[in-house]
């Protein structure tokens, strides 16, 4: 069974900085915010890449990794989503 993964492009206001936003749906329902890191504060390699912002439900994590596109990020959700339901 695989679940279906949308992403939503949204502006998040955080302080002026890291506003590009995708809202990953599972099924429709809300599971996960990412924020695109563009601030200057942030470690320069890591730049562009892809921070969970806020975890809903079993996407509820302090320790996620960093992301390089949306879709990985999409990916980690479903994974997390799956693996917690086997």
């Amino acid at each position: 069974m695989t679940l279906d993964i949308s992403l939503i492009t949204i502006r998040v206001l955080i302080d002026g900085h890291d506003t590009d936003g995708r809202l990953v749906l599972a099924d429709n329902q809300l599971a996960a915010v990412f924020v695109r890191l563009d601030g200057t504060h942030h470690d320069p390699e890591h730049k562009g890449w892809w921070h969970l912002e806020a975890g809903f439900g079993k996407c509820n994590s302090q320790n996620a990794p960093l992301f390089k596109t949306p879709e990985e990020a999409g990916a980690w959700v479903e994974q997390k989503l799956m693996r917690q339901a086997a």
